[in-house]
C-alpha cells in the first residue's frame, strides 16, 4: 500500500528508472504521454490522486523512454514478473475513452491478472464468483514451487475469463477459510473452492490435477455440483416448542415453512444467549397452537446463508411468510410480553390467543 506522501504517481526521466520501478514484484500503472498538455494525462493523474494508496502510477513525457516502450499518449498497465505466464500479456495496454471511469474500471478488471495472488492484505479486493486455490504459495521462499501450480491453474482458468474470478492463497494464512469450506491440501495439492454471487460454497472433492480441475469447473457450470454447508446433523425430533434449525434444514424449517417465523441465531458461549434462552423456550410454548414458528440456530456450526446476515449475538429476525427473503431485524426488548407484543402486531393472520395489540384475549373472546 502506498501512502499519502510525495506525488500520486512518479515522474519517470529515463528508461533505467523506468525499468527498475517496473522491475519490482507489483503491479505499476505507467502513462506515457508525448504531449504535457494530453487530455489522458489529465484523466490518468485524477485516477492516480483517487488509487494512490491501493497502486502504483508513474508517468513519462521523455522520448527516450516513449521510444524504447514503442508507447505514446498510452496507458499501460504492469504486471509483476514473478506473475508472468505464457497464458497472459505482462503489459495490457488500454484502448478504451478518455474517461477516469474507464480507466478506473481498467486497473480493477486487469490489476490482478487471470490469477491472482491473494493475501492477507489484499483478500477484500477479490469478488464474487471466486475460485481459490489453497496451497504453499510462497513468492519469497518458493516463487517456482508456488507458479509450478498456479500455471495449472492458469491453463484452464484461461477457459473462463469474465465468468469467474480466479485467485490462488497460502494455506497457511487462509486456515480457518479453508475450514469453513471443510476442505484441506492433501501432498501440497492445491484444495480448491469457489463462492458464486449468492456466497453459496462448492468444493472439488477429487485431488488436484489439470483434469480434475476442469472437470471441476465444467460441472460447476453446468449446475452439477451440490452446495456445501456447513451444517449440525438435523435433528431426529423436532416438536418442541422451540424448533431447532441448522443449515441442512433451514431452508424447509424458515424459508418454505409458509409459516411466519421468529428465528434467532445464537452462539453456545454467548452469556446474552444464555440469559434469552429459557424466555425463548416460554415464549415458543405461549404461542404454541399459533400460525407462527419460534426457532433457533447455532450460528457458530452452521452456515448462515443471504438474505440474513449474523455480525453478533444473539441476533433475531421476524421472517414473515410472503416476504420470506426480506427478513426484518428484531431490535425489541427481550422479555417474553415484549416478544408477544411484537409478534402479536406483525403476524400475518391476528394470534389466537392475542389481540393485536399483544393483550391476552378473554375465555369469552376464544
Amino acid at each position: 500500500m502506498k501512502g499519502q506522501v510525495g506525488p500520486s504517481s512518479k515522474e519517470v526521466s529515463s528508461v533505467e528508472e523506468l525499468e527498475k520501478l517496473v522491475s519490482k514484484d507489483q503491479v505499476v500503472v505507467v502513462g506515457f504521454f508525448a504531449d504535457k498538455a494530453s487530455k489522458l494525462k489529465e484523466e490518468f493523474l485524477k485516477l492516480a490522486d483517487k488509487q494512490r494508496e491501493s497502486a502504483t502510477f508513474a508517468h513519462s513525457f521523455v522520448d527516450d523512454v516513449l521510444g524504447k516502450y514503442g508507447y505514446k499518449d498510452k496507458v499501460v498497465l504492469f504486471r509483476p514478473a514473478l506473475l508472468s505466464n505464457k497464458f497472459e500479456e505482462s503489459q495490457l495496454v488500454y484502448e478504451g475513452d478518455v474517461s477516469r471511469s474507464e480507466l478506473e474500471k481498467f486497473v480493477k478488471d486487469n490489476y490482478h491478472g487471470l490469477v491472482g495472488h491473494r493475501t492477507q492484505d489484499n483478500y477484500n479486493q477479490f469478488e464474487n464468483p471466486l475460485l481459490v486455490a489453497y496451497y504453499d504459495v510462497d513468492y519469497v521462499k518458493n516463487p517456482k514451487g508456488t507458479n509450478y501450480w498456479r500455471n495449472r491453474i492458469l491453463k484452464v482458468a484461461q477457459n473462463y475469463k469474465g465468468k469467474l474470478n480466479f485467485a490462488v492463497s497460502n494455506k497457511d494464512n487462509f486456515a480457518a477459510e479453508m475450514d469453513e469450506f471443510g476442505v484441506a491440501s492433501k501432498a501440497g495439492k492445491p484444495a480448491v473452492v469457489i463462492r458464486n454471487e449468492k456466497s453459496e460454497k462448492f468444493r472439488m472433492t477429487d485431488d488436484f490435477s489439470v483434469e480434475n480441475f476442469a472437470k471441476f469447473l465444467e460441472d460447476f457450470f453446468d449446475g452439477k455440483l451440490k452446495a456445501h454447508l456447513k451444517s449440525e446433523p438435523v435433528p431426529e425430533s423436532n416438536d418442541g416448542p422451540v424448533k431447532v434449525a441448522v443449515a441442512e434444514n433451514f431452508q424447509s424449517l424458515v424459508m418454505d415453512s409458509g409459516r411466519d417465523t421468529l428465528v434467532e441465531f445464537y452462539a453456545p458461549w454467548c452469556g446474552h444467549c444464555k440469559k434469552l434462552a429459557p424466555t425463548y423456550e416460554e415464549l415458543g410454548k405461549a404461542l404454541e397452537g399459533e400460525e407462527v414458528d419460534i426457532v433457533k440456530m447455532d450460528a457458530t456450526a452452521n452456515d448462515v446463508m443471504p438474505p440474513f446476515e449474523v455480525s453478533g449475538f444473539p441476533t433475531i429476525y421476524w421472517v414473515p411468510k410472503s416476504g420470506k427473503q426480506n427478513p426484518v431485524r428484531y431490535d425489541g426488548g427481550r422479555d417474553v410480553k415484549d416478544f408477544i407484543t411484537y409478534v402479536a402486531k406483525h403476524s400475518t393472520s391476528e394470534l389466537k390467543g392475542y389481540d393485536r395489540s399483544g393483550a391476552k384475549r378473554t375465555k369469552e373472546e376464544l
